[in-house]
């Protein structure tokens, strides 16, 4: 006999978790299907967390190499234990997903172990690594199998030597002398890890800026930094080929325009151009699901695809590949089912780089609303002019808040310096609600804090901030 469920849920990282949390609160009876041993999927086991638990060891690392004595706190060089680092880092995960396994069992979740795949659309072949596959009838199914990294054309990727985040996050040792192909988050995220730890750090990017997409200001000042930290940049340029054969590897680069190669040695290279949906083995051939140009599964407003009964969230479907705005998808899409209005709210969704400083930018970007013709205003914050910035010794960056020229309105945020990863989203509530840069102008905030680099750019739209 097949087991019945309103809701089966395929992929149990942060989208489907948290999907079928938030449906089994509102009374379906839920089901799960996870392929790995451990739910959280790649941001609980191979990404975000194991990632900001080794950002986290080794900028205090670096503030004890760089800041202490200049702060009066003297100490014998410290060393680094990787073993110990690393024993942290999975200690750290295994924390988070034996978290989801409790909630999972606190929410009266089914949980079936194995590969889910389409039958039709009312029912889910479930196949373990071992045993016969079993079946479940369902009334609705959400996709949320998130996303693999992508590679390039003629890599080898050995996840020892040439690798993607996984292998990046595992090392054995800190290498001499790290290519990363790519300037997006997850390379600078993993370069600083390990350049932090002794590394030579060479970032190869086709486009000729760092972090596409972000406020084009923001990328400026925060390559510099990077820059001035140790990273080598080589931007507007290809990597056509990794040779593995010897002792290093030898990777080829060209001008992406085209012109003379030139071969860079390294000992590790971290491929790190993106990430692509992963769909496979799904049976979306098998029950018609439509996929766009680009591999991810189509869907409406209300995460259904063309298929009745099938929805689709996160990493497989278009949209920012980020946890969190899986995780709303996710919530929206079992409220839809559970009768309610489940929405959203695309323009006001974060993104940060855990970097030291910290970048974090939340809507428009200057470019877009040039491209869009809204006239805008600009208000900047430095935080060298910020009295707790500067009894941290963390006076890099400042806060650039966007707002409409005639509404005042707040459209967009771009943040660079300490700790802005947190800071970013009182600029996301006030968006949430509409709000304006004189509401947040008039909104008190504590003193002394980072937090005031935001009250007074907003300050800064209007009369001027008061400290600059």
């Amino acid at each position: 006999m097949a087991d019945h469920f309103d809701l089966t849920v395929i992929g149990t990282g942060p989208g489907g978790y948290v999907c079928a949390i938030r449906a089994a609160q509102l009374g379906l009876k839920v089901a799960v299907v996870e392929k790995w041993a451990r739910h959280g999927g790649t941001c609980l086991n191979i990404g975000c967390i194991p990632s900001k638990a080794l950002l986290h060891v080794t900028e205090l690392y670096s503030e004890a190499q760089h800041n202490f004595s200049k702060l009066g706190i003297d100490i014998d060089a410290p060393k680094v234990n990787l073993e110990k680092m690393m024993a942290h880092k999975d200690a750290t995960v295994e924390s988070n997903v034996s978290g989801i396994d409790f909630l999972m069992k606190k929410n009266g979740i089914t949980v079936f172990r194995g590969t889910g795949s389409l039958a039709s659309a009312s029912k889910v072949i479930v196949t373990p690594d071992t045993g016969d596959p079993k079946t479940i009838d369902t009334r609705n199914v959400v996709l949320a199998t998130g996303s693999v990294p992508a590679n390039l054309k003629g890599i080898d990727i050995d996840e020892e030597r040439i690798v993607t985040s996984t292998g990046a996050l595992k090392l054995s040792k800190v290498p001499e002398h790290l290519l990363i192909v790519g300037a997006g988050v997850i390379g600078l995220e993993l370069g600083s890890v390990w350049q932090r730890l002794g590394a030579m750090v060479t970032v190869v990017e086709f486009l000729d800026r760092i972090l596409p997409g972000m406020d084009g200001e923001v990328a400026k000042q925060f390559q510099r930094m990077l820059t001035k930290q140790g990273f080598a940049f080589k931007l507007a340029t290809k990597v056509t080929g990794i040779d593995s054969s010897g002792d290093k590897l030898k990777a080829t680069l060209e001008p992406a325009a085209g012109g003379t190669p030139q071969v860079l040695d390294c000992d590790v290279a971290l491929i790190a151009i993106g990430r692509a949906p992963y769909t496979e083995g799904l049976g979306l051939e098998i029950v018609g699901v439509e996929r766009d140009e680009r591999g991810r599964i189509k869907t409406d407003a209300h995460f259904k695809t063309n298929i009745d009964g099938i929805y689709a969230i996160g990493d497989v479907i278009a949209g920012p590949m980020l946890a969190h705005k899986a995780e709303d998808e996710g919530v929206a899409v079992a409220e839809i089912l559970a009768g309610q209005a489940g929405h959203v709210n695309y323009g006001v969704i974060p993104g940060v780089v855990y970097t030291s400083p910290e970048v974090a930018s939340i809507g428009k970007t200057e470019d877009e609303l040039k491209a869009a013709g809204i006239d805008y205003k600009v208000g900047k914050f430095p935080f060298t002019a910020n009295g707790r910035a500067k009894a941290m010794l963390a006076t890099d960056g400042f806060v650039k808040i966007l707002a409409d020229v005639s509404t005042d309105r707040v459209l967009g945020a771009h943040m660079i310096g300490h700790n802005v990863g947190e800071m970013i989203h009182e600029i996301a509530v006030l968006m949430e609600f509409g709000g304006s840069a004189e509401d947040l102008a008039r909104t008190c905030h504590a003193h002394p804090t980072l937090s005031e680099a935001v009250r007074e750019a907003a300050l800064s739209l209007e009369d001027g901030a008061i400290h600059m």
